[in-house]
């Protein structure tokens, strides 16, 4: 499918592109996770992380051919938008900023609290609303000045908030005992179901990381290979950072919950080691930041380009840097606006049930792409026909069987609101022509 030219310019690489979904995915999560998944599974934890994996490998699978077919700006978003139109794009699109938005709110103040827990001061009303200003302008400025600039940012974000977890992995395998890691009885289906459920959102990222289509270099190899790297690495990773922390702190590890790694780091390193890993979190959690404002703003930008929304001025691209500037300025002030004063405790399940949403049309489009576009070289392909298409659909509505009776109801509205502005903006443009 030949591409758009959008006025942007193609960059990222294998490598770019790698440690964008890499910094997206390893979020705050893996720092407090592994506390929470050994008091369901102790140590058979790790049968756990291999299970979802596994899941979440066929859903990226579904985003690899996608990603090579379709390779504009834009992500899920713009999948969803060639496959099946507007309306779809629009719900898609809508989904995926205000999930953006949800989790912007929470790490940002997560960040902050970390700070406060250290120096007090970062947790009183104007030191945290100017330091959340500094974040999302700071975050703003640098993406504005260009693409290179802010995968500069990410990849060395990615390199930080790696080098702590893999000191602690190398060095860790000395306090290991292997008695912690022995596996008594196998989990239950019902337990690996409850434990595989959490640890689902601990892989969600790989939608925001392919946000940049439209500036990737030769998208049909590039995609299909950085994803394979993304998600080896966070699987891998995972597994080794659980056995480590199991091993080294016994059951003893269910009693951190706040800060499981810090604690495990305490015993390998000394005290230093749990000063090193708190500020791993803190560089984790902005280096997910900087990959939100690199990436989302790009979907408000798709959407004005395909006239999904009636914002011209979102598709304005800078003469200098070649950005989308003023969606990038207009994300990050949202994101500061959410983050400084919204209560979003209740959307927060809405939010999560959207990026299922959002996964599940692109997997249902990656078999309405097979049948309109046709197959050019060097797209990949996922092998086995509609078998992996169809079992990543499975798998989401599986998950989203686990949705109460309220918060289905509580999608469902949102659906529906989105349904009737969608559709009030139609009626708008066709009256103005």
């Amino acid at each position: 499918m030949t591409p758009k030219d959008e006025g942007l310019i193609r960059t990222i690489g294998v490598f770019g592109l790698s440690a964008n979904i890499i910094n997206i995915i390893i979020g705050s999560g893996i720092f407090v996770l592994p506390a929470i998944i050994a008091g369901i599974m102790g140590a058979s934890s790790i049968f756990a992380y291999l299970f979802c994996g596994i899941l979440i490998a066929l859903i990226t699978l579904c985003f690899a051919e996608a990603g090579s077919k379709v390779t504009n700006t834009g992500g899920a978003y713009t999948y969803i938008e060639t496959a099946f139109g507007d309306y779809a794009g629009f719900i898609a699109g809508v989904f995926a900023v205000v999930s953006a938005f949800l989790s912007d709110a929470a790490v940002s103040n997560a960040l902050v609290n970390v700070l406060a827990s250290v120096y007090p001061a970062f947790g009183t009303g104007w030191m945290r609303l100017c330091f959340l200003f500094i974040i999302f302008s700071g975050l703003a400025f640098i993406n504005v000045l260009g693409i290179k600039q802010g995968m500069q940012f990410v990849k060395l974000n990615t390199v930080l908030k790696l080098v702590p977890l893999l000191l602690l992995v190398f060095f860790g395998w000395k306090n290991v005992s292997t008695f912690n890691l022995h596996i008594e009885t196998l989990p239950s289906l019902k337990d690996l179901g409850q434990t595989s459920l959490i640890l689902f959102f601990a892989f969600v990222g790989v939608e925001t990381g392919l946000i940049v289509g439209g500036e990737i270099t030769n998208p049909k190899r590039t995609v299909p290979r950085a994803i394979f790297i993304s998600i080896t690495t966070v699987v891998v990773l995972y597994v080794l950072v659980q056995m480590v922390s199991q091993g080294v702190l016994g059951n003893d590890l269910v009693s951190f919950k706040a800060a499981p790694l810090a604690e495990t780091a305490k015993v390998v390193f000394g005290p230093v080691g749990y000063i090193v890993l708190i500020v791993g979190a803190s560089i984790s959690m902005l280096g997910f930041l900087s990959g939100e404002v690199l990436n989302v703003p790009r979907i408000l930008y798709a959407l004005a380009r395909d006239k999904v929304i009636p914002i011209k001025a979102l598709t304005k691209i800078h003469k200098k840097y070649a950005t989308p500037y003023i969606a990038i300025i207009v994300y990050a002030l949202g994101g500061f606006i959410v983050a400084a004063t919204a209560s979003f405790e209740q959307l927060v399940v809405i939010a999560t049930s959207s990026i299922l949403i959002l996964y599940f049309g692109v997997a249902l489009s990656v078999i309405k792409l097979r049948r309109t576009h046709k197959t050019e070289k060097k797209e990949f392909k996922i092998p086995g026909g509609w078998t992996v298409p169809i079992l990543s659909m499975c798998i989401i509505l599986y998950f989203l069987s686990n949705l109460s009776k309220n918060e289905m109801i509580g999608t469902g509205i949102f659906i529906g609101v989105l349904t009737l502005i969608f559709f009030a903006i139609k009626f708008l443009k066709k009256k103005a022509v």
